[in-house]
């Protein structure tokens, strides 16, 4: 009991630590618009300063061409922060949605190349833009990135919605969970593959995606699939509401 309640705090940790580097890396970008911001007084009133200074020297001073440097220069900073700024405006609207096929292949990218393959599909009732959300990249991410380890050649990385629905599911053709796993899966313990390749589980990583996806109104499933096809298949499963991105 001890030794499971030790994995079961080690897990949540970690999971506590993901969210917390998700949200200081979104905590960076506030800060660089915050900086933009207080930086474009200062800098306004070096430009203005550096100006009427050279105004009042001769056309042939040295200094001239300095203080007309400084002011171009400054100017150079405040277009720069205004740009920062114009990003992080847009980055609120633009950055956290996204059409769903490209979304799958942004996660899958990291993963394509590495021996199977990983083929995308995306079909459903018209258009679909979802929320992009970190707890679904990084989860989706790290179960294809399993299923490519343990896939014979191939790994199916698919999204079906509807107008109630949207299910992303990711499986692969290599030797499916062992039976004893199944009952499992979604426990923080560590286990890794047997020596014939029997998939012995996704342990700390899978608890880990399985809770940050359930956060975001998921219900997963883990299965193996029916016969004659041979593989694992993780597929989690939203409400369309709690997945799809507001109306701009």
């Amino acid at each position: 009991v001890a030794e499971e309640a030790r994995k079961l705090s080690n897990a949540l940790a970690a999971t506590e630590l993901v969210l917390q580097r998700e949200q200081h890396l979104s905590a960076l970008d506030g800060l660089a618009a915050a900086a933009a911001h207080e930086l474009g007084t200062p800098l306004a009133t070096i430009h203005l300063v550096a100006k009427e200074m050279a105004r009042d020297l001769a056309a042939d001073d040295p200094r001239a061409e300095d203080l007309h440097l400084l002011a171009a220069q400054s100017e150079r900073c405040r277009a720069i922060l205004a740009q920062l700024s114009a990003r992080r405006e847009q980055g609120d609207v633009m950055l956290q949605r996204a059409p769903i096929a490209p979304l799958l292949e942004e996660i899958a990218g990291p993963h394509q190349g590495l021996g199977a393959e990983v083929v995308i599909r995306a079909e459903g009732e018209g258009a679909l833009e979802v929320r992009r959300m970190p707890e679904i990249v990084h989860s989706l991410g790290g179960i294809v990135e399993n299923a490519v380890g343990f896939a014979r050649s191939r790994v199916e990385f698919t999204a079906r919605w509807t107008a109630e629905s949207v299910e992303i599911s990711v499986g692969d053709d290599g030797p499916g969970f062992a039976p004893e796993v199944l009952s499992r899966l979604g426990e923080p313990y560590l286990t890794e593959r047997d020596e014939e390749g029997v998939a012995g589980g996704l342990g700390l990583g899978f608890f880990i995606a399985k809770t940050l996806l359930e956060r975001t109104g998921a219900r997963i499933e883990v299965r193996n699939k029916k016969a004659p096809d041979q593989g694992a298949l993780v597929s989690a499963r939203w409400s369309r509401a709690a997945i799809e991105a507001p109306p701009l």
